[in-house]
């Protein structure tokens, strides 16, 4: 008889609809879907209500297709860690091969309903968004680089960027900032996490940075991060790209931002972590006030 891989079953499994759903990674959807559709409120142009939730249907879809594809490859690194444990595969409530050609099916369906109803430029993208998402962050570079946050940042960085393609047919410097601003933004918020969960990643060996570089580095990078991001973040103001709205929200939670990661830099751990948790969490708010923001300048001041 053949070894059962541990936790999975010996037979067949049925996943239910909550499990699906749970390889999607809906949190994490939230922020994807929000900045998409701000990007596509904030293009110059007017797009029908049904085209324009169909566009963001796409987003929500192709993001959900990734984590399900990323949480296909990464079971075993999942089963490592505490906070990914009773994820579907880990908790063998799910068969690898169902996540799989859910993951693939989900994403060809995404990519496609978004080029017929939109453009395929935008459909382009939401594909590169994937295959970027998929094949180098989670198969090349999470398990080999403590860059891997760096540059696999990008692949949350499209949302804006595709939901004005599938407005306007086009990207222009609008976008391409706000592109910049979320992969910028990505190594604070991931690292601030990365310092208070650093025994799961060491567990599992994933090389993030505070398990190769330790935490004093990783506390410089933060900061270092966090200057460029706040950069891009206000640069859409003088540009003239934006209105007054926008750069007086920018100028304002980017404060609140510079401070909180002046506080996580300088300092010294403790077991309480409480300053990178708070970073943490006003990371998340950061970006849904800013990107908030450029719609109400967009609508209000139009």
């Amino acid at each position: 008889m053949a070894p059962v891989t541990p936790g999975l079953s010996a037979t067949p499994l049925v996943a239910d609809w909550r499990d699906f759903l749970a390889l999607t990674k809906p949190r994490v959807l939230t922020l994807v879907v929000f900045t998409g559709l701000c990007g596509l409120l904030a293009a110059p142009v007017s797009i029908h209500p049904v085209i324009g939730f169909t566009a963001i249907l796409c987003i929500a879809l192709a993001a959900g297709a990734a984590g399900a594809l990323n949480q296909w490859y990464e079971a075993d690194l999942d089963r490592l860690m505490k906070r990914t444990q009773a994820r579907p595969l880990p908790a063998g409530r799910m068969e690898r091969d169902s996540a799989l050609h859910f993951g693939v099916g989900l994403g060809g369906f995404a990519v496609v309903l978004m080029g017929l109803a939109t453009n395929w430029i935008a459909a382009a993208i939401l594909l590169v968004s994937i295959l970027f998402y998929v094949l180098i962050y989670t198969v090349w570079l999470k398990r080999r680089t403590p860059q891997n946050i760096v540059i696999g940042g990008a692949a949350g960085a499209f949302p804006p960027m595709i939901g004005w393609a599938a407005a306007s047919g086009d990207v222009a410097l609008l976008p391409f900032l706000l592109f910049s601003l979320i992969f910028l933004w990505t190594p604070p918020h991931f690292w601030a996490l990365a310092l208070f969960v650093k025994t799961d990643y060491a567990n599992a060996g994933v090389p993030m940075l505070p398990v190769v570089a330790g935490e004093r580095a990783t506390r410089r990078q933060i900061g270092l991060y966090t200057l460029p991001m706040i950069a891009c973040a206000i640069a859409p103001w003088p540009l003239g790209l934006t209105g007054a709205i926008y750069g007086a929200t920018a100028l304002g939670m980017s404060a609140v931002f510079a401070l909180l990661a002046a506080i996580v830099t300088f300092r010294s751990s403790d077991v309480a972590m409480k300053p990178e948790k708070q970073l943490f969490k006003y990371s998340i708010l950061y970006l849904f006030v800013l990107f908030g923001a450029l719609v109400a300048d967009r609508w209000v001041l139009a």
